[in-house]
């Protein structure tokens, strides 16, 4: 009772308190009042966008197009000039971006954890391990495991777990679906497969049908963690980019009131949070 009421405090905020936000945001062109944001799938998939952007376009009159993507493609997009804004969680390739001068302010915004989920009979008798110890077991007995494939943040970070564990992604067992992650979750559960995916994704998913057998086995281990973060588009490199949007949305997601939603955000529905809210401090001062 007391999440609930605390999910609609944080609701009845950001419905009073982001309207600070329209001040100084007119009619202008059609350029001024669209907002472009590259996203990670897991970000459209848990439903969190579908809770806040239509909030932010009401306060501020932009409209949004949200174009969700992998991480790396999302990333891509920057590095053309293609959007305005990023939300993403690949560190590594955000650290580069910004490096490389086609993004700036990268800023914490949430964070959540990855799990390695898999069949509830657990084959390759995973359960309970930590990541390395896992991922060998699965490598060693030629289980399936289905990788998104992608370049997203997902799978960056399998690569890397790959890597700590010593270990070559392959064999036998190893595929790419080159989907987002609610797809790949749905084939890594036809084909009884283990796979690595947010939390988030795996909490607003879990309930579906085809997912009710598909459980965590590995979560908890630190190398875990899943950090998302928000990046504009750096208006220098490309003048044509909308800036003023980019920052205004930004500074959206790290406000008090949306890192209160963001906090309780699917408690009522799934028992529980599917991300941490975690405003951070711009690019070098921050970790992940």
């Amino acid at each position: 009772m007391r999440r609930r009421r605390r999910a609609a405090s944080a609701r009845a905020l950001l419905a009073v308190g982001l309207v600070a936000l329209a001040a100084g945001c007119g009619d202008g062109d059609a350029r001024a009042r669209n907002l472009i944001l590259a996203t990670t799938t897991s970000t459209q998939d848990s439903g969190l966008l579908d809770a806040l952007i239509p909030v932010f376009e009401e306060r501020t009159r932009l409209r949004v197009k949200t174009v969700a993507v992998g991480t790396g493609e999302a990333l891509a997009m920057a590095r053309r000039g293609d959007a305005d804004v990023v939300l993403a969680h690949a560190p590594s390739l955000e650290r580069e971006s910004v490096a490389g001068g086609f993004t700036i302010r990268r800023r914490r915004v949430m964070f959540n954890d990855f799990l390695i989920v898999g069949p509830r009979s657990d084959p390759a008798g995973i359960h309970g391990l930590d990541t390395s110890r896992a991922l060998a077991r699965i490598a060693a007995l030629g289980a399936p495991f289905a990788s998104r494939g992608d370049r997203s943040g997902t799978h960056v970070r399998e690569l890397q777990l790959w890597k700590a564990a010593g270990l070559a992604p392959g064999g036998d067992g190893y595929f790419e679906t080159g989907q987002g992650m609610g797809a790949t979750l749905l084939v890594a559960s036809a084909r009884g497969a283990y796979a690595l995916t947010d939390r988030g994704t795996h909490l607003a998913l879990r309930r579906r049908s085809e997912l009710e057998q598909f459980v965590p086995h590995v979560e908890g281990d630190p190398a875990l963690l899943n950090v998302y973060s928000v990046m504009e588009v750096n208006p220098e490199r490309f003048p044509d980019v909308n800036h003023a949007a980019a920052r205004r949305f930004a500074d959206f997601l790290l406000s008090p009131e949306v890192q209160a939603v963001i906090e309780t955000f699917g408690v009522e529905r799934f028992g529980e949070p599917l991300f941490v809210p975690d405003a951070g401090e711009p690019d070098a001062a921050i970790g992940g």
